[in-house]
């Protein structure tokens, strides 16, 4: 909880996708947040007088507004971006790129929207370049690294100006069945539960804490 006389100050990357908006509302909000700005590459459909959008070249960023903390939750898939390349230049140098960047704005606390399973050992390229960028931030000189890792999040993706995922289209109904069968880690988590608990924990937290999906998924329904 901030104190009266400092109110938190955050940037946002990835405010279009689908844990990204639902931070974004989370943050409006919370009355502890006096300014929100957001690094998009298009304009978004939400505004708010609390919400500053930053148009920006993730890959040439210009010097960012001082802050507080700053979450991250720029994402891709291979199939959207082309390549393993591409998709590595969204989803580890972008991010680490706004993390860099927040850090010379004076940001000391991180939120990071990664995965279940993420690890730089991981035989799996998604989970190794997720487990790439945890290892980065890390390495960091951070108050805070709060690191969500969601298993399948039980949203679709309407008005996101996405793709459908065949996956999830097929895998969300299943899911959202089986859910309190599934155990640990793995279980399936709404996109809002994962935002809410990452805006939850970030302002106070300490070190590095991981957020597992199961941990979500319970605090989502309980709120």
């Amino acid at each position: 909880m901030s104190s009266p006389d400092h109110q938190r100050r955050v940037l946002l990357a990835g405010a279009t996708g689908l844990v990204g908006g639902q931070i974004l509302q989370a943050l409006l909000v919370d009355p502890d947040v006096s300014a929100v700005h957001a690094l998009s590459r298009r304009p978004l459909s939400v505004s708010h007088p609390k919400l500053e959008v930053r148009l920006v070249d993730f890959s040439r960023l210009p010097a960012l507004p001082q802050a507080d903390e700053v979450y991250l939750a720029l994402g891709t898939t291979i199939r959207v971006a082309g390549s393993q390349a591409a998709f590595r230049a969204v989803d580890l140098a972008a991010n680490l790129a706004v993390a860099e960047a927040a850090l010379a704005a004076g940001a000391r606390r991180v939120g990071l929207v990664s995965a279940v399973g993420a690890s730089a050992r991981s035989s799996v390229f998604y989970n190794r370049v997720k487990g790439e960028l945890e290892d980065a931030l890390k390495a960091m000189d951070l108050t805070a690294l709060v690191i969500a890792q969601p298993s399948l999040l039980l949203d679709y993706r309407e008005g996101l100006q996405q793709p459908p995922r065949l996956g999830e289209t097929i895998a969300i109904p299943i899911a959202k069945l089986l859910a309190p069968l599934i155990p640990g880690a793995y279980r399936p988590v709404q996109a809002r539960a994962v935002a809410q608990a990452l805006v939850k924990t970030v302002p106070s937290a300490q070190g590095v804490v991981v957020l597992a999906s199961d941990v979500m998924a319970r605090s989502g329904a309980e709120g």
